[in-house]
């Protein structure tokens, strides 16, 4: 192409040498979406019928492990603590008898089958005591509190109130879900592999998480592969969990996961602007004396923006980066 430098120099805004070797990296984009880490998601029942008495905890609010959440009285509690007050006091009893026995029988007063009695007895109300406090385990409490039947929902975590389903002087049933906590300082990306990718998306793999309303990009590894297909989608499902401390990856927005397939190193590589078609041949215009030259080359790998070169170029030579169509324009006019 034999046009003159400074007009050349005019329309071509770069020229670089080829030949550093470059690590290409092939890549796969699916669609994704943001979740809740259902690890780190906590699903709040009473555990016991009951009336809500009060309610601390707001949608949206962040709340500290232990921190009380919501307060509803139930019989059923208030029958336990029963329960287990009575059976302390009739372990009280029974020890109480146990060592009066036993001093009894070590004076060699009353018979060592009394002691043996007394003995049995105060086993049996010290089971009595402990399924009592097992049965209050059970139900998220303790035997401490001001009133039998007041019970506590308390935060198992650390986190936000992302669902909350009550209300004051409401009655609640044992099985209902009232608060829905989760933390969100970590959450998963959800998505869908066809099977002939499966091959390249693997455990461990390295990803790129770009969200779709905004320019917002993290990088994370790929936790989870399914190992069965769906019967009517044709595909596995993945997940990925990304590190949240800012809050940003809110759960339902849309991303695109770009996965990290492969990694090559590739002696000669090229802007992938320098590329153009000439007489259906892919070409590079090489940096000649007056201008440029049309250099045919076979291309390989690309990692969207550098080529590959297999063929066709050396270690070095330089050439239009950016400007080639241009370059090309002023091939075809002359």
């Amino acid at each position: 192409l034999d046009i003159g430098t400074a007009k050349i120099m005019a329309v071509v805004a770069e020229i670089l040498p080829s030949g550093a070797p470059a690590t290409l990296r092939s890549a796969l984009q699916f669609p994704g979406e943001i979740k809740f880490n259902d690890d780190r998601t906590a699903h709040i029942v009473p555990r016991a019928n009951g009336v809500v008495e009060s309610v601390s905890a707001n949608l949206g609010q962040r709340v500290k492990k232990g921190q009380v959440l919501a307060v509803i009285l139930s019989a059923s509690v208030s029958e336990t603590r029963a329960e287990l007050q009575a059976a302390q006091r009739r372990r009280e009893l029974a020890q109480t008898t146990y060592e009066r026995e036993k001093n009894l029988w070590e004076q060699k007063i009353s018979p060592e089958q009394d002691v043996l009695q007394a003995r049995q007895a105060l086993r049996e109300a010290e089971i009595t005591v402990a399924n009592a406090t097992q049965k209050l385990r059970t139900l998220g409490t303790s035997a401490a509190s001001g009133s039998l039947g007041r019970l506590e929902l308390r935060a198992p975590f650390d986190g936000m109130v992302v669902e909350k389903h009550i209300a004051l002087g409401e009655a609640v049933k044992e099985d209902t879900t009232v608060f829905t906590l989760s933390d969100l300082s970590s959450v998963w990306t959800e998505l869908k592999i066809a099977a002939r990718d499966l091959e390249q998306v693997r455990v461990g793999g390295k990803v790129l998480v770009r969200a779709g309303a905004s320019d917002a990009t993290a990088t994370g590894t790929i936790a989870y592969v399914g190992s069965f297909i769906g019967e009517q989608t044709r595909t596995a499902p993945a997940r990925v969990v990304l590190a949240n401390p800012q809050g940003a990856w809110r759960p339902g927005l849309f991303v695109t996961v770009e996965v990290l397939a492969d990694e090559k190193t590739s002696p000669v590589t090229v802007a992938s602007s320098a590329l153009q078609t000439f007489d259906d041949k892919s070409v590079v215009f090489l940096k000649v004396p007056g201008g440029f030259a049309p250099q045919p080359v076979q291309t390989g790998r690309s990692d969207g923006k550098r080529v590959e070169i297999v063929s066709g170029l050396k270690p070095g030579a330089t050439y239009a980066a950016s400007g080639s169509f241009v370059i090309k324009s002023e091939q075809g006019k002359s």
